[in-house]
């Protein structure tokens, strides 16, 4: 008998403990009004993309056709942004806020569905918003200081940079054309070096170079000042001291058409009687003349050539040299005589330069002396070359330069 008045008191408190269970499962209904909570499907992989004073985020379109739209919370939940879940390109939802601070922010994203069920929050936590602070930490890609540029012979300037930073993108450089008009080049981070066809000598260079915070980044920073190129200070040498010297076997010019109107200033293709028109010489080219520059230049570094209003006569191809001192330089040989040049060196000049021109030899041309040339006072001009492949010729203007 007591054996059953346990077994029952048993039976009635487990009876007891599954009622309250079950009630226990059901009773938040109560507060639900008997509905279940409905959760739309919830944004993953967020893809940060910080800007300046912006930020982006995107994500990709999830499964749940419910969805209507996407509300992105910040600054603690006091701010928001709506993101139309039509607004979907390429399976994609982007979305860009703007007006924020240079600040790490934390964004918390839900999905909604028409009867404003949403989704549990997806967070992304330590998103950097860039700006000005982050732009003025910025600095130009640096130079190759061990060979910072090259001038070639054809007139052309080379740069060479340096390795930039992972995060650079290009370089831009400002530089004038032969035209004096300013003309923009661009050197990526991949690359070191660039040329610059159409440089015009003795003009400055400068370079403003671009940076990407992260490489998912909406926006790209510049440098917030211009970098002035390293190249030497060039200056046009004094034409005023220019004079002609007559050295045996020099080709003198025509009577008012003489040697001094090669530095008279004058600017674009001349004509007579502003040129320097040869007199007929005895044999074929190549021809002679001498200029003393009135003193002596540590670094003569390139000579611009004009030509004349007659193009057959006109000047194409031609040789530069130099020395300091003609005591003693004269040479004896014709200079169409294949030892000339051997004997010009013995007699210690220097070829500075050997010039050829593809054009009619109008327009003003620009052509690079070697590098690191001994000091010169005297140049020797080697006519090799007109267009009409005559005994006489024509230049318009001649202009040296010298590199500081």
């Amino acid at each position: 008998m007591k054996k059953i008045k346990y077994l029952l008191l048993s039976l009635t408190v487990l009876t007891i403990l599954y009622s309250c269970k079950k009630n226990e499962q059901t009773d938040y209904k109560r507060f639900l009004n008997n509905q279940e909570i409905v959760y739309t499907g919830a944004v993953k992989n967020v893809v940060v993309q910080p800007g300046n004073l912006e930020m982006g985020l995107k994500w990709k379109v999830g499964s749940d056709a419910t969805i209507v739209k996407y509300v992105v919370y910040y600054n603690n939940g006091l701010d928001s942004q709506v993101v139309a879940a039509s607004s979907v390109k390429n399976d994609t939802i982007r979305t860009v806020i703007k007006g924020l601070s240079e600040y790490n922010y934390s964004f918390t994203i839900y999905s909604f569905d028409a009867k404003g069920n949403k989704s549990l929050g997806t967070e992304i936590n330590n998103a950097t918003v860039y700006g000005p602070a982050y732009q003025a930490g910025l600095n130009n890609r640096p130079v190759n200081n061990a060979n910072p540029f090259s001038l070639n012979a054809d007139g052309s300037l080379t740069l060479n940079f340096g390795v930039p930073d992972t995060i650079n993108t290009k370089t831009v450089i400002s530089y004038f054309n032969n035209a004096g008009s300013v003309s923009k080049a661009i050197i990526l981070a991949s690359q070191s070096t660039i040329t610059l066809n159409d440089y015009k000598f003795g003009t400055d260079v400068s370079y403003l170079s671009y940076y990407i915070p992260t490489r998912t980044a909406l926006d790209t920073f510049s440098v917030t000042n211009l970098a002035t190129f390293p190249l030497p200070q060039t200056v046009k040498c004094d034409k005023s001291l220019f004079k002609e010297i007559a050295l045996p076997g020099d080709i003198t010019g025509i009577p008012n058409q003489g040697m001094e109107h090669l530095w008279d200033g004058s600017e674009g293709p001349q004509s007579p009687p502003n040129v320097y028109f040869s007199m007929t010489s005895p044999h074929d080219n190549p021809n002679t003349f001498t200029i003393d520059l009135g003193k002596v230049y540590k670094n003569l570094s390139r000579v611009d050539e004009t030509g004349s209003v007659i193009p057959p006569l006109n000047v194409t191809q031609f040789e530069v040299w130099g020395i300091a001192d003609i005591n003693g330089a004269a040479t004896t040989l014709p200079a169409n005589d294949p030892g000339w040049t051997g004997e010009a060196k013995a007699k210690g000049w220097v070829l500075l330069g050997d010039c050829a021109r593809t054009d009619d030899g109008m327009s003003e041309k620009s052509f690079n002396f070697i590098a690191n040339p001994p000091p010169v006072r005297y140049v020797r001009i080697r006519v090799k070359k007109e267009v009409l492949a005559s005994t006489s010729w024509v230049m318009g203007e001649l202009t040296f330069w010298n590199s500081n």
